[in-house]
Protein backbone atom coordinates (compact mmCIF):
# COMPACT_ATOMS: atom_id res chain seq x y z
CA UNK A 1 0.00 0.00 0.00
CA UNK A 2 2.86 2.31 0.78
CA UNK A 3 4.46 1.47 -2.89
CA UNK A 4 1.10 2.24 -3.78
CA UNK A 5 0.49 5.69 -2.83
CA UNK A 6 4.40 6.82 -3.64
CA UNK A 7 3.55 6.36 -7.33
CA UNK A 8 0.34 7.98 -6.95
CA UNK A 9 1.88 10.86 -5.49
CA UNK A 10 5.02 10.51 -8.00
CA UNK A 11 2.13 10.43 -11.14
CA UNK A 12 0.26 13.27 -9.56
CA UNK A 13 3.53 15.35 -9.03
CA UNK A 14 4.00 14.91 -12.37
CA UNK A 15 0.95 16.08 -13.87
CA UNK A 16 1.39 18.80 -11.24
CA UNK A 17 4.60 20.22 -12.92
CA UNK A 18 2.73 19.71 -16.67
CA UNK A 19 -0.06 21.63 -15.29
CA UNK A 20 2.21 24.02 -13.19
CA UNK A 21 4.37 24.20 -16.82
CA UNK A 22 0.62 25.17 -18.72
CA UNK A 23 -0.44 27.80 -16.81
CA UNK A 24 3.06 29.61 -16.74
CA UNK A 25 2.81 29.22 -20.98
CA UNK A 26 -0.61 31.18 -20.18
CA UNK A 27 0.66 33.74 -17.99
CA UNK A 28 4.01 34.22 -20.42
CA UNK A 29 1.47 34.36 -23.61
CA UNK A 30 -0.99 37.29 -22.07
CA UNK A 31 2.06 39.51 -21.41
CA UNK A 32 5.63 38.02 -22.70
CA UNK A 33 7.58 41.51 -22.01
CA UNK A 34 6.86 41.38 -18.97
CA UNK A 35 6.80 37.90 -17.50
CA UNK A 36 10.12 36.61 -18.54
CA UNK A 37 10.00 34.83 -15.33
CA UNK A 38 6.98 32.81 -16.23
CA UNK A 39 9.12 31.38 -19.39
CA UNK A 40 11.55 30.09 -16.64
CA UNK A 41 8.81 28.52 -14.63
CA UNK A 42 7.68 26.94 -17.53
CA UNK A 43 10.84 25.29 -18.76
CA UNK A 44 11.36 24.30 -15.09
CA UNK A 45 8.91 22.29 -14.81
CA UNK A 46 8.82 20.64 -18.88
CA UNK A 47 12.23 19.72 -18.99
CA UNK A 48 12.57 16.90 -16.26
CA UNK A 49 11.55 13.21 -17.94
CA UNK A 50 8.05 12.85 -17.76
CA UNK A 51 7.18 10.01 -15.24
CA UNK A 52 3.87 7.74 -14.65
CA UNK A 53 0.76 8.92 -17.87
CA UNK A 54 2.67 11.47 -19.14
CA UNK A 55 5.36 8.81 -20.60
CA UNK A 56 3.08 8.02 -23.26
CA UNK A 57 0.78 11.44 -23.85
CA UNK A 58 1.39 13.50 -26.96
CA UNK A 59 0.04 16.77 -25.44
CA UNK A 60 3.16 16.42 -22.70
CA UNK A 61 5.82 16.62 -25.69
CA UNK A 62 3.73 18.81 -27.25
CA UNK A 63 3.61 21.11 -24.21
CA UNK A 64 7.21 20.64 -23.97
CA UNK A 65 8.14 21.79 -27.92
CA UNK A 66 5.90 24.74 -27.57
CA UNK A 67 8.13 26.26 -24.48
CA UNK A 68 11.07 25.19 -25.98
CA UNK A 69 10.12 26.67 -29.52
CA UNK A 70 9.05 30.00 -27.58
CA UNK A 71 12.01 30.41 -25.78
CA UNK A 72 14.15 29.92 -29.04
CA UNK A 73 11.99 32.58 -31.11
CA UNK A 74 12.87 34.85 -28.07
CA UNK A 75 16.58 34.14 -28.48
CA UNK A 76 16.42 34.64 -31.89
CA UNK A 77 14.66 38.22 -31.75
CA UNK A 78 17.76 39.01 -29.53
CA UNK A 79 20.03 38.09 -32.00
CA UNK A 80 19.06 39.66 -34.84
CA UNK A 81 17.71 42.82 -33.61
CA UNK A 82 19.67 43.36 -30.55
CA UNK A 83 17.03 44.17 -27.94
CA UNK A 84 17.38 42.93 -24.84
CA UNK A 85 19.97 40.48 -23.48
CA UNK A 86 20.16 36.79 -24.04
CA UNK A 87 21.43 37.10 -19.88
CA UNK A 88 17.85 37.82 -19.59
CA UNK A 89 16.64 34.58 -21.11
CA UNK A 90 16.86 31.22 -19.37
CA UNK A 91 19.77 28.76 -20.63
CA UNK A 92 18.77 25.58 -22.36
CA UNK A 93 21.47 24.03 -24.69
CA UNK A 94 20.25 22.88 -27.84
CA UNK A 95 16.88 24.14 -27.47
CA UNK A 96 16.57 24.37 -31.24
CA UNK A 97 17.03 20.48 -31.48
CA UNK A 98 15.54 19.76 -27.96
CA UNK A 99 12.11 21.38 -29.40
CA UNK A 100 11.94 19.60 -32.36
CA UNK A 101 12.52 16.35 -31.11
CA UNK A 102 10.48 17.04 -28.26
CA UNK A 103 7.03 17.34 -31.29
CA UNK A 104 9.36 14.38 -33.32
CA UNK A 105 8.55 12.42 -29.73
CA UNK A 106 4.66 13.62 -29.68
CA UNK A 107 4.03 12.25 -33.87
CA UNK A 108 5.41 9.10 -32.33
CA UNK A 109 3.30 9.10 -28.98
CA UNK A 110 -0.07 9.87 -31.11
CA UNK A 111 0.77 7.21 -33.81
CA UNK A 112 1.14 5.34 -30.47
CA UNK A 113 -2.15 6.06 -28.71
CA UNK A 114 -5.75 4.68 -29.00
CA UNK A 115 -7.77 6.87 -30.07
CA UNK A 116 -5.76 10.28 -29.95
CA UNK A 117 -7.59 13.10 -31.62
CA UNK A 118 -7.04 14.29 -34.79
CA UNK A 119 -5.88 18.03 -33.41
CA UNK A 120 -3.29 16.93 -31.76
CA UNK A 121 -1.04 15.61 -34.64
CA UNK A 122 -2.28 18.66 -36.86
CA UNK A 123 -0.63 20.95 -33.25
CA UNK A 124 2.61 18.70 -33.18
CA UNK A 125 3.11 19.54 -36.90
CA UNK A 126 2.42 23.31 -36.72
CA UNK A 127 5.52 22.84 -33.97
CA UNK A 128 8.00 20.80 -36.48
CA UNK A 129 7.48 23.81 -39.01
CA UNK A 130 8.08 26.23 -36.55
CA UNK A 131 10.96 24.56 -35.43
CA UNK A 132 12.39 24.08 -39.07
CA UNK A 133 13.32 27.83 -38.91
CA UNK A 134 14.68 27.84 -35.38
CA UNK A 135 16.98 24.76 -36.36
CA UNK A 136 18.28 26.52 -39.26
CA UNK A 137 19.09 29.76 -37.45
CA UNK A 138 20.84 27.60 -34.44
CA UNK A 139 22.85 26.09 -36.93
CA UNK A 140 24.07 29.27 -38.54
CA UNK A 141 25.11 30.27 -34.86
CA UNK A 142 26.59 27.62 -34.30
CA UNK A 143 28.75 27.64 -37.91
CA UNK A 144 29.79 30.95 -37.36
CA UNK A 145 31.27 30.31 -34.07
CA UNK A 146 32.93 26.96 -35.19
CA UNK A 147 30.83 25.07 -33.42
CA UNK A 148 30.54 22.26 -35.77
CA UNK A 149 28.71 19.83 -33.98
CA UNK A 150 26.02 21.82 -32.78
CA UNK A 151 25.55 23.24 -36.37
CA UNK A 152 25.50 19.19 -37.56
CA UNK A 153 22.80 18.71 -35.36
CA UNK A 154 20.67 21.69 -35.66
CA UNK A 155 21.23 21.09 -39.57
CA UNK A 156 20.31 17.46 -40.06
CA UNK A 157 17.36 17.85 -37.42
CA UNK A 158 16.38 20.68 -39.96
CA UNK A 159 16.73 17.86 -42.66
CA UNK A 160 14.80 15.12 -40.46
CA UNK A 161 12.06 17.67 -39.62
CA UNK A 162 11.18 17.64 -43.46
CA UNK A 163 11.17 13.70 -43.58
CA UNK A 164 8.18 13.95 -41.04
CA UNK A 165 5.99 16.52 -42.15
CA UNK A 166 6.57 15.04 -45.92
CA UNK A 167 5.22 11.84 -44.43
CA UNK A 168 1.94 13.80 -43.10
CA UNK A 169 1.53 15.37 -46.36
CA UNK A 170 2.51 19.18 -44.82
CA UNK A 171 4.40 21.58 -46.31
CA UNK A 172 7.55 22.13 -45.60
CA UNK A 173 10.28 25.36 -45.86
CA UNK A 174 12.58 22.58 -47.25
CA UNK A 175 10.03 21.57 -50.23
CA UNK A 176 11.63 24.05 -52.96
CA UNK A 177 14.56 21.86 -54.22
CA UNK A 178 16.81 25.14 -53.86
CA UNK A 179 16.23 25.38 -50.30
CA UNK A 180 16.59 21.59 -49.70
CA UNK A 181 20.27 21.32 -51.77
CA UNK A 182 21.26 24.00 -49.63
CA UNK A 183 20.52 22.70 -46.63
CA UNK A 184 22.03 19.80 -47.09
CA UNK A 185 25.07 21.62 -48.17
CA UNK A 186 25.22 23.46 -44.93
CA UNK A 187 24.72 19.81 -42.95
CA UNK A 188 27.21 17.96 -44.82
CA UNK A 189 30.15 21.12 -44.36
CA UNK A 190 29.19 21.23 -40.79
CA UNK A 191 30.00 17.21 -40.34
CA UNK A 192 33.06 17.46 -42.42
CA UNK A 193 33.97 20.47 -40.27
CA UNK A 194 33.57 18.18 -37.41
CA UNK A 195 35.54 15.00 -38.77
CA UNK A 196 32.10 13.36 -39.11
CA UNK A 197 32.98 11.92 -42.92
CA UNK A 198 30.51 9.06 -42.69
CA UNK A 199 28.29 11.49 -41.93
CA UNK A 200 29.30 13.83 -44.69
CA UNK A 201 29.95 11.52 -47.46
CA UNK A 202 26.79 10.65 -48.76
CA UNK A 203 25.55 14.39 -48.90
CA UNK A 204 27.94 15.30 -50.87
CA UNK A 205 27.89 12.65 -52.92
CA UNK A 206 24.08 13.22 -53.36
CA UNK A 207 25.11 17.05 -53.80
CA UNK A 208 27.52 15.99 -56.80
CA UNK A 209 24.94 13.32 -58.35
CA UNK A 210 22.76 16.84 -58.35
CA UNK A 211 25.28 19.22 -60.07
CA UNK A 212 25.07 21.64 -56.89
CA UNK A 213 27.07 24.40 -57.73
CA UNK A 214 29.74 24.92 -55.06
CA UNK A 215 33.63 24.32 -55.72
CA UNK A 216 33.69 23.00 -52.24
CA UNK A 217 31.77 19.81 -52.76
CA UNK A 218 34.87 18.81 -54.95
CA UNK A 219 37.61 19.50 -52.49
CA UNK A 220 35.48 17.95 -49.65
CA UNK A 221 34.72 14.49 -51.42
CA UNK A 222 38.43 14.47 -52.50
CA UNK A 223 39.55 15.20 -48.45
CA UNK A 224 37.24 12.27 -47.68
CA UNK A 225 38.24 9.75 -49.84
CA UNK A 226 42.07 11.20 -49.81
CA UNK A 227 42.20 10.37 -46.18
CA UNK A 228 41.18 7.65 -43.62
CA UNK A 229 42.49 4.19 -43.55
CA UNK A 230 40.73 3.56 -46.48
CA UNK A 231 42.02 6.47 -48.54
CA UNK A 232 41.54 5.61 -52.40
CA UNK A 233 43.47 8.86 -53.73
CA UNK A 234 42.66 7.49 -57.19
CA UNK A 235 38.81 8.05 -56.54
CA UNK A 236 39.67 10.70 -54.50
CA UNK A 237 41.58 12.69 -57.16
CA UNK A 238 38.49 11.76 -59.96
CA UNK A 239 36.65 14.04 -57.50
CA UNK A 240 39.77 17.17 -57.69
CA UNK A 241 40.11 17.04 -61.68
CA UNK A 242 36.23 17.22 -62.05
CA UNK A 243 36.09 20.26 -60.12
CA UNK A 244 39.56 21.83 -61.12
CA UNK A 245 38.18 21.44 -65.30
CA UNK A 246 34.29 22.90 -63.59
CA UNK A 247 35.91 25.86 -61.78
CA UNK A 248 39.67 26.30 -63.19
CA UNK A 249 39.52 30.16 -61.69
CA UNK A 250 39.21 28.24 -58.10
CA UNK A 251 41.96 28.93 -56.04
CA UNK A 252 41.38 26.42 -53.07
CA UNK A 253 40.85 23.66 -55.95
CA UNK A 254 43.88 24.50 -57.04
CA UNK A 255 46.10 23.91 -53.74
CA UNK A 256 44.20 20.87 -53.02
CA UNK A 257 45.36 19.69 -56.22
CA UNK A 258 49.09 21.36 -55.31
CA UNK A 259 49.07 19.27 -51.85
CA UNK A 260 47.92 16.30 -54.04
CA UNK A 261 50.86 15.80 -56.04
CA UNK A 262 53.11 17.08 -53.02
CA UNK A 263 51.36 14.02 -51.19
CA UNK A 264 52.93 11.37 -54.52
CA UNK A 265 55.91 13.25 -54.54
CA UNK A 266 55.53 13.67 -58.07
CA UNK A 267 57.33 17.36 -58.53
CA UNK A 268 57.04 17.14 -61.88
CA UNK A 269 53.14 17.52 -62.48
CA UNK A 270 53.37 20.54 -60.03
CA UNK A 271 55.30 23.06 -61.66
CA UNK A 272 52.75 24.36 -64.14
CA UNK A 273 50.14 24.75 -61.24
CA UNK A 274 52.25 26.02 -58.95
CA UNK A 275 52.48 28.73 -61.47
CA UNK A 276 49.53 29.01 -62.45
CA UNK A 277 48.58 29.44 -58.46
CA UNK A 278 51.27 32.72 -58.30
CA UNK A 279 49.39 34.11 -61.43
CA UNK A 280 46.33 34.17 -59.13
CA UNK A 281 47.99 35.27 -55.51
CA UNK A 282 51.33 36.69 -56.29
CA UNK A 283 51.96 37.71 -52.51
CA UNK A 284 51.20 34.00 -51.72
CA UNK A 285 55.12 33.96 -50.24
CA UNK A 286 54.81 30.24 -49.27
CA UNK A 287 53.75 29.52 -53.22
CA UNK A 288 56.79 30.47 -54.43
CA UNK A 289 58.61 28.59 -51.66
CA UNK A 290 56.92 25.30 -52.56
CA UNK A 291 57.66 26.12 -56.50
CA UNK A 292 61.35 26.66 -55.26
CA UNK A 293 61.46 23.22 -52.98
CA UNK A 294 59.91 21.54 -55.98
CA UNK A 295 62.55 22.62 -58.73
CA UNK A 296 65.38 21.94 -55.44
CA UNK A 297 63.65 18.52 -55.57
CA UNK A 298 64.08 17.83 -59.10
CA UNK A 299 67.83 19.21 -58.59
CA UNK A 300 68.75 16.92 -56.08
CA UNK A 301 66.60 13.79 -58.24
CA UNK A 302 69.18 14.80 -61.51
CA UNK A 303 71.91 15.79 -60.17
CA UNK A 304 71.97 12.15 -58.26
CA UNK A 305 71.15 10.31 -61.24
CA UNK A 306 74.29 11.97 -62.76
CA UNK A 307 71.70 14.44 -65.45
CA UNK A 308 74.28 17.21 -65.66
CA UNK A 309 72.63 19.04 -68.90
CA UNK A 310 69.24 19.37 -66.09
CA UNK A 311 71.16 20.17 -62.95
CA UNK A 312 72.10 23.62 -63.39
CA UNK A 313 68.67 24.60 -64.56
CA UNK A 314 66.63 23.24 -61.83
CA UNK A 315 69.09 25.12 -59.14
CA UNK A 316 68.49 27.94 -60.85
CA UNK A 317 64.99 27.84 -60.71
CA UNK A 318 64.92 26.92 -57.38
CA UNK A 319 67.23 30.07 -55.94
CA UNK A 320 65.12 32.11 -58.62
CA UNK A 321 61.79 31.31 -56.77
CA UNK A 322 63.28 31.52 -53.64
CA UNK A 323 64.79 34.72 -54.34
CA UNK A 324 61.83 36.29 -55.17
CA UNK A 325 60.02 35.63 -52.00
CA UNK A 326 62.70 37.08 -50.62
CA UNK A 327 62.51 40.26 -52.50
CA UNK A 328 58.87 40.48 -51.32
CA UNK A 329 60.21 39.80 -47.21
CA UNK A 330 63.54 39.83 -46.43
CA UNK A 331 63.32 38.23 -43.28
CA UNK A 332 60.98 35.23 -44.22
CA UNK A 333 62.72 32.46 -42.47
CA UNK A 334 61.52 29.81 -44.97
CA UNK A 335 62.64 31.33 -47.37
CA UNK A 336 66.38 31.99 -45.94
CA UNK A 337 66.62 28.68 -44.70
CA UNK A 338 65.61 27.34 -47.64
CA UNK A 339 68.15 29.19 -49.82
CA UNK A 340 70.78 28.24 -47.33
CA UNK A 341 70.00 24.67 -47.50
CA UNK A 342 69.61 25.02 -51.45
CA UNK A 343 73.25 25.65 -51.39
CA UNK A 344 74.79 23.48 -48.29
CA UNK A 345 73.57 20.52 -50.34
CA UNK A 346 75.03 21.33 -53.58
CA UNK A 347 78.65 21.67 -51.24
CA UNK A 348 77.33 18.63 -49.61
CA UNK A 349 76.77 16.69 -53.00
CA UNK A 350 80.38 17.66 -54.08
CA UNK A 351 82.00 16.83 -51.17
CA UNK A 352 81.33 12.95 -52.38
CA UNK A 353 83.50 13.82 -55.46
CA UNK A 354 86.45 14.22 -53.14
CA UNK A 355 87.10 11.57 -52.48
CA UNK A 356 87.71 9.70 -55.75
CA UNK A 357 89.75 12.66 -56.71
CA UNK A 358 92.34 12.66 -53.74
CA UNK A 359 93.56 9.18 -55.11
CA UNK A 360 94.92 11.31 -58.17
CA UNK A 361 98.07 12.20 -57.12
CA UNK A 362 99.07 13.40 -60.51
CA UNK A 363 99.64 17.42 -61.20
CA UNK A 364 96.68 17.29 -62.89
CA UNK A 365 94.45 15.09 -60.31
CA UNK A 366 95.86 17.09 -57.86
CA UNK A 367 94.54 20.53 -60.30
CA UNK A 368 91.17 18.77 -60.11
CA UNK A 369 90.93 18.26 -56.28
CA UNK A 370 91.76 21.71 -55.47
CA UNK A 371 88.97 23.28 -58.16
CA UNK A 372 86.71 20.77 -56.52
CA UNK A 373 87.51 21.84 -52.94
CA UNK A 374 87.30 25.36 -53.95
CA UNK A 375 83.54 24.57 -55.21
CA UNK A 376 82.74 22.81 -51.97
CA UNK A 377 84.30 25.69 -50.05
CA UNK A 378 82.30 28.49 -52.39
CA UNK A 379 78.82 26.75 -51.71
CA UNK A 380 79.30 26.63 -47.91
CA UNK A 381 80.38 30.00 -48.01
CA UNK A 382 77.52 31.25 -50.43
CA UNK A 383 75.00 28.91 -47.86
CA UNK A 384 76.31 30.55 -44.65
CA UNK A 385 74.85 34.22 -45.09
CA UNK A 386 71.64 32.72 -45.37
CA UNK A 387 71.49 30.24 -42.26
CA UNK A 388 72.96 33.13 -40.64
CA UNK A 389 70.16 35.31 -41.26
CA UNK A 390 67.59 32.71 -40.80
CA UNK A 391 69.40 32.08 -36.99
CA UNK A 392 68.30 35.64 -36.35
CA UNK A 393 64.89 35.48 -36.99
CA UNK A 394 64.47 31.87 -35.28
CA UNK A 395 67.26 31.17 -32.93
CA UNK A 396 65.69 28.26 -32.31
CA UNK A 397 65.71 26.30 -34.97
CA UNK A 398 67.42 22.65 -34.53
CA UNK A 399 68.03 22.16 -38.37
CA UNK A 400 69.69 25.56 -38.95
CA UNK A 401 72.01 25.41 -36.32
CA UNK A 402 73.03 22.05 -37.50
CA UNK A 403 73.79 23.61 -40.83
CA UNK A 404 75.83 26.44 -39.04
CA UNK A 405 77.98 24.72 -36.51
CA UNK A 406 79.05 22.19 -39.81
CA UNK A 407 79.77 25.10 -42.10
CA UNK A 408 82.05 26.62 -39.04
CA UNK A 409 83.25 22.98 -38.21
CA UNK A 410 84.69 22.95 -42.20
CA UNK A 411 85.66 26.27 -42.42
CA UNK A 412 88.25 25.51 -39.53
CA UNK A 413 86.67 27.72 -36.91
CA UNK A 414 85.66 25.28 -33.70
CA UNK A 415 84.87 28.31 -30.94
CA UNK A 416 82.34 29.46 -33.15
CA UNK A 417 81.17 25.46 -33.93
CA UNK A 418 81.56 24.84 -30.39
CA UNK A 419 79.13 27.92 -29.34
CA UNK A 420 76.67 27.00 -31.98
CA UNK A 421 76.44 23.23 -30.66
CA UNK A 422 75.75 24.50 -27.23
CA UNK A 423 73.21 26.02 -28.13
CA UNK A 424 71.74 23.01 -30.42
CA UNK A 425 72.17 21.09 -27.37
CA UNK A 426 70.17 23.17 -25.23
CA UNK A 427 67.64 22.68 -27.61
CA UNK A 428 67.94 18.67 -27.67
CA UNK A 429 67.62 18.95 -24.09
CA UNK A 430 64.74 21.11 -23.74
CA UNK A 431 66.01 24.79 -23.40
CA UNK A 432 65.74 27.83 -25.40
CA UNK A 433 67.64 30.28 -27.24
CA UNK A 434 66.41 33.79 -25.52
CA UNK A 435 68.78 35.79 -28.04
CA UNK A 436 70.29 34.69 -31.64
CA UNK A 437 73.89 34.02 -31.91
CA UNK A 438 73.93 36.31 -34.84
CA UNK A 439 72.17 39.23 -33.33
CA UNK A 440 74.30 41.90 -35.42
Amino acid sequence: MLALVFVAVSVQAQHADAKAAARAMTAYNLDPHASKERLKEALAAILPDPVGEDVGDPKFYILKGEILNTLASQIVVVKETGLGSLDELPQVEGVAVKAFNAHATAVEKHAQAINSPGYLLRDVLKGIQESQGHLYNFGIYAFETRDYGSAYLNFSSGLAAHEILKKEGQESVLDDAIAMMDQKYTTALAALNNNMTEAARPLFEELYQANYDQAAIYESLYTIHASGEDADLQTAYQYLKTGREKYPGEVSLLFAEINHFLKLNRPDELIDKLKMAIESEPDNLTLYITLGGVYDNLYQRESAAGNSDLVGNYFDQAFSYYHQALEKDPTNFDALYSSGTLYYNRAAGLTTTLKELSRDFSAAGMEKYEKREAEVFAAFGKALPYFQSAERINPNSVETLIALKEIYARNNEPEISNALNERLENLQQGGINETAFFNE
